[in-house]
């Protein structure tokens, strides 16, 4: 029985090895990265992987809404200085060695089996994986919730860690590059729901990597002040609001928590009535 719980962990292993080299092997010289333990080596790639879907779809996004289409989703008013963007960008790059210690961590326990992950969808079935992905996001989504509540809350966790990221309150400072611009440990902390959500409901490891490193898409889409109007998304019309008053919208992906716990207001309450 032990023999058998080894041989289905090493899946897990395998599984990032593959990344590992998917990565690593495409960008790196194997001397640089093959004599690294384990652990190293996927730290390494989800460091390389985080700053790569950072930069690459924070530049192509800017480039886009600032632009290819200046004036069209954003008034030219609005549109942060390369200056407030090359800031956030800083912020971000010294987090980021941070910030990917923590799908790093993630995957060790994993390999490890302390966590209620599985290998692949076939040892739960097709049904069973879309409720457990489905109850993982409630999961993340409530947590991850009131830790952002609890971050502005709590006044110390707010001046010393929250703060650095809430210098931009308004529209010509916030951008996509602002999604990642946090105190390391802030954005450690929110992200912590969905490390907590694997000992609690089954989930596959490539999904749980996944939806933490669309966090970084995710992250942009909800600072580029662009109101998408898709309920009940917490769509950067929600977001950018939550940054000028402070006091409103800390959910994530959507706005079921904001609406439970008495915390919502929607842009289109605030938006100026038409005088007929």
């Amino acid at each position: 029985m032990e023999m058998e719980s080894l041989e289905y962990l090493n899946l897990f292993v395998e599984e990032s090895n593959l990344y590992n080299n998917i990565v690593l092997g495409t960008l790196l010289p194997a001397r640089l990265w093959e004599p690294l333990p384990h652990f190293f080596q996927t730290w390494l790639r989800n460091y390389i992987g985080g700053v790569l879907l950072y930069l690459v779809s924070g530049f192509l996004w800017c480039f886009y809404i600032y632009y290819l289409k200046r004036n069209v989703y954003v008034p030219k008013d609005a549109i942060p200085s390369n200056k407030a963007m090359l800031l956030q960008i800083y912020v971000a790059m010294k987090a980021m060695p941070w910030y990917t210690a923590l799908p790093s961590i993630s995957e060790y326990m994993i390999e490890n089996g302390w966590t209620r992950c599985f290998a692949r969808v076939s040892d739960v079935g097709w049904p069973a994986y879309v409720v457990y992905l489905a109850i993982y996001l409630v999961i993340v989504e409530f947590g991850i919730y009131w830790m952002h509540r609890e971050l502005h809350d709590i006044k110390p966790l707010y001046k010393y860690l929250h703060a650095t990221h809430h210098i931009y309150n308004k529209q010509n400072t916030l951008s996509p590059f602002a999604g990642l611009a946090f105190h390391p440990l802030d954005g450690i902390l929110q992200a912590v729901p969905h490390v907590i959500a694997l000992f609690l409901v089954p989930v596959q490891l490539t999904a749980h990597l996944a939806l933490l490193f669309i966090e970084a898409i995710w992250t942009a889409n909800i600072h580029d002040c662009i109101h998408g109007n898709l309920w009940p998304i917490m769509g950067a019309g929600f977001h950018t609001i939550h940054h000028t008053t402070y006091r409103h919208n800390y959910g994530h992906f959507t706005i079921w928590m904001d609406w439970i716990f008495g915390t919502l207001r929607d842009p289109v309450d605030d938006e100026p009535k038409k005088v007929m």
